[in-house]
């Protein structure tokens, strides 16, 4: 008889917007658990909770809770499934003797994972990482946090809202100064915007969240160097990986973009982060498989360049294991954060790249992980 797949996925410190109504992974869990059903297989999709700035340790210790309690007895096959740093959680979680915490025993349910699929994770850490490090760049990161939810729950965020951050990034770009309480101003004024009720329970998250930011330089590449030397892969486990690169920002692109001022606004916003993420040292790019070349070659022409990234992370820094897709697509575009109201709910895009990412790249995608997830499970459990 045939046993119930389990699929678990893992969130990036994008996980912020695991709050009440406002699912980060809403999109792809529905994508998979249709195409599981196309296939005649069955499938449970659980998406995890995470602390989003938490240590890769500390989280990948949450998602084991979480696993532990919804997997059941049975010896059915387990997936875990990240997206950015929930893939870095995914590859710790299953790493042979690994320690979480004291009590902590991974072995039992680590012995059931038959993949780990990475998604745009920055396996050889990304320079934007360096820069959310610094007094400014966390109180940044908070505010852009802030943005994908209420974007997520409004669809977007209220036009002189982004003015006002789109004008502070420009003047910090051109070395006009900044003043840090501005930051702070326009999160609480973002803040204002809400219901009490939601602010409410906001603020105490966000409150939370600067408590514990042991994530972030355990992000940077030499971070990472230090991960990847002690973080080793669990025989018996397949690795896939899917890496995502969007244009670099050019004038052009800005035309493109169009002429309301949202749209300028957000692709400004966008810019300002491509170009944070561009600066990965030459010692952090990998050696690559002749497989995970032959993928991107046929995927973007050639080989990107160290400085290509997806706005969040460099795409050289993303390949794992088997490569199972390329696409051109920005950090947020493959977990259903792209522009499309024909769905119910519709996708909703608060960041624009301009990588014309739609809804049938977004399904073909997730079409080829659960072809990779199923046959990833031994004969008999699939």
């Amino acid at each position: 008889m045939a046993v119930s797949h389990r699929v678990y996925l893992l969130p990036g410190f994008f996980g912020f917007a695991n709050l009440g109504e406002l699912v980060y992974f809403r999109h792809v869990k529905t994508a998979l658990e249709s195409a599981f059903a196309l296939r005649g297989v069955t499938v449970s999709v659980v998406a995890v909770s995470s602390r989003p700035t938490a240590s890769i340790r500390s989280r990948a210790a949450d998602a084991l809770k979480t696993i532990s309690a919804t997997a059941g007895a049975d010896d059915g096959p387990v997936h875990l499934v990240g997206h950015s740093t929930g893939g870095l959680d995914a590859r710790m979680l299953v790493t042979p003797e690994v320690a979480l915490g004291e009590g902590i025993d991974a072995g039992p349910l680590a012995r059931r994972v038959r993949t780990v699929v990475t998604v745009a994770t920055p396996h050889r850490g990304t320079p934007l990482a360096n820069f959310f490090v610094t007094y400014f760049g966390s109180q940044l990161l908070d505010l852009l946090s802030l943005f994908t939810i209420y974007a997520l729950r409004f669809g977007r965020v209220p036009l002189p809202l982004v003015l006002k951050v789109t004008g502070l990034l420009i003047r910090l770009d051109k070395f006009l100064g900044w003043k840090s309480t501005l930051v702070e101003e326009l999160f609480q004024e973002l803040l204002g915007n809400l219901s009490p009720e939601r602010s409410t329970a906001l603020r105490q998250f966000f409150t939370d969240v600067r408590a514990d930011r042991s994530l972030i330089p355990q992000l940077t590449p030499e971070g990472m160097d230090v991960l990847n030397a002690t973080c080793t892969d669990r025989p018996g486990v397949r690795y896939g990986s899917v890496v995502t690169r969007a244009a670099a920002p050019t004038l052009g692109s800005f035309f493109q973009a169009g002429f309301s001022p949202y749209a300028q606004a957000t692709h400004t916003l966008f810019a300002f982060l491509y170009a944070r993420a561009r600066r990965l040292p030459a010692q952090s790019v990998p050696t690559l498989t002749s497989e995970q070349v032959l993928v991107m070659t046929e995927s973007f022409g050639a080989v990107p360049p160290a400085t290509a990234n997806d706005g969040i992370v460099p795409t050289i820094s993303q390949p794992y294991g088997v490569l199972l897709s390329a696409v051109q697509a920005d950090h947020l575009d493959v977990i259903g954060h792209f522009g499309d109201s024909t769905t119910e709910p519709p996708h909703v895009d608060w960041l624009l790249s301009g990588s014309k990412f739609r809804l049938e790249d977004f399904n073909r995608l997730w079409q080829e992980v659960a072809d990779f997830l199923i046959g990833a499970a031994r004969p008999e459990q699939a």
